[in-house]
């Protein structure tokens, strides 16, 4: 890509993108999800190829606040259960990133955006249902969790928007929000590092790119902390509303372009 492009961000642009980066950390540590509006914003602001390789650093530094602050929670049987089919999905978006053109790139954020929102929606609609979770030991679990984890893994590679696959996962396989947030963050830090070879082997990360992210992540920090003071007096259900329109109007935005 050309990255001499990030260097020529308006005020506003720029803004724009530290107000991403505050959600990346607020959605770390307090409503996961709450980043696929950092992407819209990225993907509007920069080119949508230049935007994946850009965010990238951003959500690795939000992933590292997070496992300092929940690293006791986490479920590492899910976690191990999981690696292999986003494995697989990630190799299938780098395949993708290879042959897709920046429009392609835009409108798949797009429409990966819109599938999102929709899965929220449903998720919190069968949230109360009283079902007993699918164990994660069984043929079932196991076949949930390999096509989550292929889903997962091409979503956060094609566009950094696995957050709600793997939100919907964890949350049907019962996980309580502390063992959510603490498996969770693991297991985007371990992900989102495993996709920064392939990311700088595409050209989406680069020297630029990075000089950029060094600017942005400074307003991580404080996102991060704002999301460990709210996570237990949010009304997380207005917030879910907010982040379902957002990501709505982005994703539309992205596909209307």
């Amino acid at each position: 890509m050309n990255t001499m492009t990030l260097f020529h961000l308006t005020g506003w642009e720029f803004a724009a993108l530290a107000f991403a980066a505050l959600l990346v950390g607020f959605s770390k540590t307090a409503v996961s999800g709450a980043n696929t509006v950092s992407l819209a914003i990225f993907a509007a602001v920069l080119p949508a190829r230049a935007s994946t390789g850009v965010l990238l650093p951003v959500l690795i530094a939000g992933d590292i606040l997070a496992v300092l602050t929940y690293r006791r929670h986490a479920h590492w049987p899910t976690l191990w259960r999981l690696f292999p089919a986003v494995a697989a999905g990630v190799v299938l978006g780098t395949l993708f990133l290879v042959r897709a053109d920046d429009g392609a790139v835009r409108t798949s954020i797009g429409a990966i955006l819109l599938l999102m929102a929709a899965v929220t929606v449903w998720r919190r609609r069968t949230a109360d249902r009283e079902e007993e979770p699918d164990s994660v030991g069984t043929r079932a679990g196991r076949a949930k969790a390999r096509s989550y984890g292929v889903l997962g893994g091409f979503t956060t590679m094609v566009a950094n928007a696995g957050g709600p696959v793997m939100s919907m996962y964890l949350l049907s396989a019962g996980f309580r929000k502390l063992g959510f947030l603490g498996t969770s963050a693991f297991f985007f830090l371990i992900v989102n590092v495993s996709k920064v070879p392939f990311s700088a082997g595409l050209g989406l990360i680069d020297g630029r790119s990075l000089l950029l992210d060094a600017a942005l992540v400074v307003f991580v920090v404080p996102g991060a902390l704002i999301g460990k003071w709210a996570v237990d007096r949010i009304d997380q259900r207005l917030f879910e509303q907010l982040v379902i329109a957002a990501t709505v109007v982005g994703g539309l935005q992205l596909l209307l372009r």
